[in-house]
């Protein structure tokens, strides 16, 4: 058995994982680039930019599971309003 064997790797399996590398890796050049400092938002305790993006993504797949368990609806329509939800968390959060 090979190393990758175990696990069902479809197209949106390696998409999911890539696009949280990819935004990872986004997030390490921005913090080398202009470091960052903690502010108050929206939020009810002041955030970095690197909570503010774990704090949207654990909304993300709530809102996800959610979606999944309590509507019939495409998870399309989960996936925009997931990204709609973690631009407002790192922007206003």
């Amino acid at each position: 058995m090979s190393a990758f064997e175990w696990m069902a790797w479809t197209a949106p399996t390696a998409a999911f994982f890539l696009g949280i590398a990819g935004l990872l890796a986004g997030m390490t050049v921005w913090q080398w680039i202009s470091p960052t400092r903690l502010r108050q938002g929206l939020l009810p305790m002041p955030t970095t930019r690197g909570d503010r993006l774990f704090i949207g993504l654990l909304a993300s797949a709530f809102l996800h599971l959610a979606w999944l368990g309590l509507t019939p609806f495409s998870p399309l329509i989960a996936l925009g309003l997931s990204a709609l939800l973690l631009l407002i968390v790192m922007r206003f959060g």
